[in-house]
């Protein structure tokens, strides 16, 4: 995704909120209540970028590995 295309959207997979400064600036929060490296470890130990968030959440699609 590049930045033009970031309008902070969430993302039905981890429900992190796409947010331009985070992504730039991974160690500092933002839109999220966690820093972005914080959200993907969260992710990667039970699949949500907060474990509040897990409820909102839902599997990837095959067409959405990769990207």
């Amino acid at each position: 995704m590049n930045e033009k295309d970031s309008e902070y959207d969430i993302c039905p997979v981890c429900f992190w909120e796409d947010d331009n400064y985070q992504t730039k600036n991974p160690t500092q929060t933002g839109a999220n209540k966690v820093c972005l490296i914080e959200g993907r470890e969260n992710y990667r130990k039970f699949g949500a970028c907060e474990v509040n968030m897990i409820s909102r959440t839902r599997a990837p699609r095959i067409e959405e590995f990769g990207e």
